[in-house]
């Protein structure tokens, strides 16, 4: 099949659908057309800044990069997605930057990437004045206007003004399957590093699009017609593969009013508002907090009309059972998906739960591509072997990890001539139709000489109604090396009962998983994305030991 670049893709889908709605923030409704403009706009000031690729990719090695990066450090927003795809038009590479980020962390993470262009909200001005002087890579500043009222930074330029300086003609430079889309990793077990996809394997590997003769048959297959509403912070790669893929499908965008935070009322408004059919969401972070919203109107006589509501996907975490329950009772129509992916693999597979099919967690479909290696990455486990392995995806694949070829040589491996990707998800083939996933390697921990995955003891620990939120991780133990450790945050009104969680998590797991040790905490401490943070559990596990 062929290979298509990204913004080929959207110039092509923006042809047949000028008018329709594409991107939707607040008050602004813009339409293909609008979008088309803005991004060329966009990429026309990068090309005229002499950015773009400098080296093509067959000069370079697979954790090289040829092109300018563009480090993109806004909250969501309509400037967000414009800037990736404007990138992609200007054959500069866009990456995504954690908006939380103390100046350390942030000065990591722009040397790292080699960051050429950053463009940044006014609100986080101040942090990344901190780190400039030390950004020698650095050509290009864009500052975009919010609600802070901060100014420009030395040599910087507003966005919408650089926007305004450029022609909306298509920019002179000829898009390549090969350019780059780059996606740093989340950082909660381990330093972010840069995953490099050429734009070709993005878009069926991230993107969902379609493995098609031509431009024109994905043009017919972008009907449009229908609402997404990508909940996460798009500086995580749930948030926006959901908004590209949605593109990609000729559908609309919305964006949160509120960006910076999970507003439930604010999302839920959105979605009756605006008759959404998509929301994605991370995981129970997401899902209680909405569910509480939901319960809070239906209380006061005031329930959310949901009915264009179709389906609710889960990207990033999962959405355990209990949770799902909750929301087919309030929505009955409702399919709830679970996405299963990663930066290094894409999207995997998906688990789908109705009414009619009762939810579950931690089990997913077998997907062609998909396989579950041995312990010792050698071979591929036949269907039924009770070895837990690792999870692994052949076929649309990123290159390696930026700057890093050792790194890149252990996570995407050949078997008997196959590529493979192996994230670190650790899993076991139950039958050929059913993959059992354990959870992440950076996460389990070795006890008494048994492996124990912290995300299965932190999904029987979900059924019990005491436990609002919960992270597991390990600590050292004289006796068992490291024992498990359950970092929870209870329900409001509740008090401890060690006792009645162990026997909830006991109906779920052998009871040599059970937690040794529990610790009661405030708030359980998660990325802005909802995925957990196993540094701040361990250290919490520790600090109470």
């Amino acid at each position: 099949m062929p290979d298509y670049n990204v913004a080929e893709v959207h110039e092509a889908i923006a042809a047949a659908l000028p008018d329709e709605e594409c991107l939707v923030f607040r008050d602004r409704r813009l339409t293909w057309q609008h979008v088309t403009d803005r991004t060329r706009q966009l990429a026309n000031y990068l090309v005229a800044q002499d950015l773009g690729c400098q080296t093509e990719r067959q000069h370079l090695a697979q954790h090289e990069s040829g092109q300018d990066h563009l480090a993109i450090y806004l909250t969501n927003g309509n400037e967000y997605l414009e800037c990736m795809l404007g990138a992609f038009k200007a054959r500069v590479a866009p990456f995504n930057v954690n908006y939380r980020y103390v100046a350390e962390e942030l000065l990591y993470l722009l040397k790292d990437a080699k960051a050429t262009v950053i463009v940044y909200s006014g609100a986080f001005a101040a942090t990344l004045a901190e780190v400039l002087p030390q950004l020698p890579d650095l050509r290009v500043l864009i500052q975009v206007t919010d609600d802070s009222g901060a100014e420009l930074l030395p040599g910087a330029v507003e966005y919408e003004a650089a926007l305004a300086s450029m022609p909306t003609s298509k920019p002179a430079v000829v898009w390549s399957p090969d350019d780059l889309y780059i996606l740093y990793t989340g950082g909660t077990t381990g330093m972010p590093k840069g995953v490099l996809w050429r734009q070709a394997d993005a878009f069926v590997g991230c993107f969902g699009g379609v493995e098609v003769d031509s431009l024109a048959e994905i043009v017919a297959s972008a009907p449009g017609g229908s609402r997404a509403l990508p909940s996460p912070p798009f500086m995580h790669g749930a948030g926006h593969w959901i908004s590209f893929m949605s593109w990609n499908r000729g559908s609309t965008v919305h964006v949160q009013s509120i960006p910076d935070r999970l507003d439930p009322a604010d999302v839920l408004g959105i979605v009756q508002r605006e008759g959404i059919n998509l929301l994605l969401i991370v995981g129970d972070a997401f899902g209680r907090p909405i569910l509480e919203e939901l319960d809070r109107a239906q209380a006061a006589g005031q329930p959310y009309d949901l009915s264009q509501l179709q389906a609710i996907i889960s990207g990033g975490a999962a959405l355990s059972a209990p949770l799902k329950q909750r929301f087919l009772a309030q929505v009955p129509h409702l399919t709830m998906i679970d996405g299963l992916g990663s930066s290094e693999a894409g999207g995997q597979s998906s688990q789908i739960s109705t009414t009619a099919a009762p939810p579950t967690t931690g089990t997913f479909p077998m997907i062609k591509g998909n396989v579950v290696l041995s312990d010792d990455m050698k071979r591929v486990l036949e269907a039924g072997d009770p070895e837990v392995g690792w999870l692994a995806k052949s076929g649309r694949l990123p290159l390696g990890y930026f700057g890093d070829s050792a790194k890149s040589a252990r996570t995407w491996i050949a078997i008997d001539g196959v590529r493979y990707s192996v994230p670190g998800d650790r899993a076991r083939l139950r039958d050929a139709d059913t993959i059992e996933l354990h959870g992440r390697e950076s996460a389990t921990i070795n006890s008494g000489g048994e492996k124990i995955f912290a995300e299965e003891i932190e999904a029987a620990l979900r059924n019990h109604t005491d436990v609002h939120d919960v992270v597991v991780t390990g600590r050292p133990s004289e006796r068992w090396g490291n024992e498990v450790v359950a970092v929870v945050q209870l329900a409001p009104g509740v008090t401890p009962d060690t006792v009645g969680l162990s026997t909830e998590c006991a109906k779920h797991v052998a009871r040599y998983k059970l937690p040794k040790a529990y610790v009661f905490v405030d708030k359980v401490v998660r990325s802005p994305a909802g995925k957990a943070d196993y540094r701040w559990a361990k250290q919490i596990a520790i600090e109470h030991g």
